[in-house]
């Protein structure tokens, strides 16, 4: 038996997972009709198109998917290999969820989370039987236990490699570790307890929360999920990052701050970042306002050979430009009008360390010049002195402007610019690495939790779903913000709703309304519990012909088109049907 299927995996004193499994067995869940997912799924073979939902499929042979998995274990080795698997499946269970939230907006919780498994079937990977389930999205609340039955990941597997002694089923794994994370809104991990590759004669897995796990690590190392978090005094810089992880998943110091991801863009940023700390290359971060380029820039300090030495951060947007000067190269007392007492400036504060310029595309031409021969000789010139101080100083830069079309508007320097360019990191908005998400929603939470002295229990469904789809404007910030004004918000020992978070002006997606299949009309979740019935309610609610408008191309899609059977479920007639998409500029 593998490691994974030996260990019990829990913490001590907590129930095995084959008591848990005995205590939420899934007899009394009735698995719904896959039809309502079956007709997302459509063909085009004229076209050589196939799509499930709005997303493009395509059929492998099994003895492809062998031969995919041999030639990754053979040139990248096992570990990497079931790595690089796993994240694959990780991403396409985050996107499926986001799918049947849609689909089955406005059925029960169960229903809508055995969509999921009943997706990996109508795919033709495997057929999921449920064992132990248990689903509490605002206690934050989860167990499965699930049978893998002729699992087309074990055969493709077997069939190359025989009969071992670990499960095989990395894509899978990762997939449900993604669905369940996005559906929870929190990190849930899934083991692969028997396989038919240990001569089983099912697969089994099992899912429940990274806390609730002994040695997470040992798994979290396949979806190389990342934690860049400033260190605390008392952090331990030598335990492996894995380690950190799974303890930081589930709690965060009330004195530290950072961000934690699974996906390749975060990913691929952690990984620019490791290789350019050791240097001393000038790097630039890019990217919107938001995005963590500061929690980036302090992290590639302290991975640096500088980390003992200070760091230094300065916003250029902030400081006015007649103190640009004095504010970055310090001043003589007597320098100007008001300078009384002589100060180092940021340069001098940096000497030894890193100083990180943020919002550097704000800088006069002036300032920029000055800059630019600080850079280059190595040396400043305090305000009102007449001797050059020798500074040592690594220069880490970050804009949210295109700098290249600043240089060919001619408001920024073009010398400077080379000079800057060095190694520039893109860090990707959160609208584009949605899988991080689940983590940082749990990683804020728990954060506040701890910040605000407030038990909050965790999320309402219908608020994870609508922290995963909103497009982030203000990106990683944005969701900070908006968490712990909720955390401040809700009551003690509640969930988070949509009343406790979107309270500021935010424009929510008018696709949570859905087409309820009994042919009405329905919000997700429509009843409201009394105590938020106080609550004020958002002034950027949908206006009445926003909403009308939505719903009608809801209609029309949903019944591909035919206007007949889309009057039909609103109770009205052909004629007065067209009338309304002709109003609203709809075509069919």
């Amino acid at each position: 038996m593998s490691k994974q299927g030996a260990k019990e995996g829990r913490p001590a004193g907590r129930p095995t997972w084959m008591e848990e499994s005995q205590r939420w067995r899934a007899t009394g869940i009735k698995v719904p009709d896959i039809q309502d997912l079956a007709k997302r799924l459509r063909v085009a073979p004229q076209q050589g198109r196939i799509w499930l939902d709005d997303q493009r499929m395509m059929l492998m042979h099994i003895s492809n998917l062998g031969s995919l998995r041999q030639e990754l274990i053979e040139s990248l080795g096992k570990e990497r290999a079931r790595g690089l698997v796993t994240r694959i499946g990780y991403q396409a269970g985050a996107r499926d969820a986001a799918m049947t939230r849609k689909v089955r907006a406005n059925l029960s919780t169960y229903d809508d989370f055995l969509a999921g498994p009943q997706l990996v079937s109508l795919e033709g990977i495997v057929h999921c039987e449920a064992v132990g389930l248990h689903i509490d999205v605002e206690r934050g609340e989860y167990f499965g236990d699930f049978y893998l039955v002729d699992c087309a990941e074990a055969e493709a597997h077997v069939a190359t490699y025989g009969i071992g002694n670990e499960g095989v089923c990395w894509m899978l794994v990762g997939y449900a570790c993604g669905f369940t994370s996005a559906f929870m809104g929190r990190p849930i991990l899934w083991r692969e307890v028997e396989c038919r590759s240990m001569g089983h004669q099912k697969c089994r897995v099992v899912g429940k929360p990274v806390e609730e796990w002994e040695d997470a690590d040992d798994d979290l190392r396949f979806l190389q999920i990342g934690d860049f978090v400033k260190w605390t005094t008392n952090a331990d810089k030598t335990a492996p990052v894995t380690s950190r992880v799974a303890a930081r998943l589930s709690s965060a110091e009330t004195n530290s701050f950072g961000m934690v991801g699974v996906s390749a863009g975060f990913n691929t940023v952690c990984h620019m970042v490791k290789k350019v700390a050791p240097t001393e290359a000038t790097v630039i971060f890019l990217g919107e306002s938001g995005v963590g380029k500061e929690i980036f820039a302090n992290n590639l300090h302290q991975l640096s050979a500088r980390s003992k030495g200070p760091f230094v951060a300065v916003n250029c947007a902030a400081i006015p430009e007649h103190l640009m000067e004095s504010e970055l190269f310090g001043v003589e007392k007597g320098g100007f009008t008001g300078a009384t007492a002589s100060r180092p400036g940021r340069f001098e504060r940096a000497d030894g360390g890193t100083l990180f310029l943020d919002e550097i595309g704000t800088l006069s031409f002036t300032a920029q010049g000055k800059l630019l021969r600080a850079i280059q000789e190595g040396e400043i010139e305090r305000v009102g002195d007449s001797r050059m101080r020798k500074v040592d100083v690594r220069l880490i830069a970050a804009t949210n402007v295109n700098l290249r079309e600043e240089v060919k508007a001619g408001t920024f320097r073009e010398d400077l610019f080379f000079r800057l360019n060095v190694f520039p990191i893109k860090v990707p908005p959160l609208r584009e690495r949605r899988d991080d998400i689940p983590l940082m929603m749990n990683w804020f939470l728990q954060r506040f939790i701890r910040k605000h002295n407030k038990p909050i229990t965790g999320f309402r469904e219908r608020a994870v779903d609508a922290l995963i789809n909103y497009e982030w404007p203000g990106n990683v910030r944005e969701l900070e913000n908006m968490i712990e004004r909720a955390v401040i918000l809700a009551e003690e020992g509640g969930a988070l709703d949509l009343g406790h978070l979107f309270t500021t002006g935010e424009e929510m997606d008018t696709t949570s309304f859905t087409l309820n299949r009994s042919g009405g009309i329905a919000l997700a979740d429509e009843k409201m519990p009394d105590q938020y019935a106080s609550l004020p309610v958002p002034t950027t609610m949908p206006g009445l012909e926003e909403t009308e408008s939505a719903i009608l191309r809801a209609a029309i899609t949903e019944t591909n088109g035919n206007l007949s059977k889309a009057a039909r479920l609103f109770g009205i007639t052909r004629p007065k049907l067209a009338y309304r998409l002709r109003k609203y500029g709809i075509a069919v």
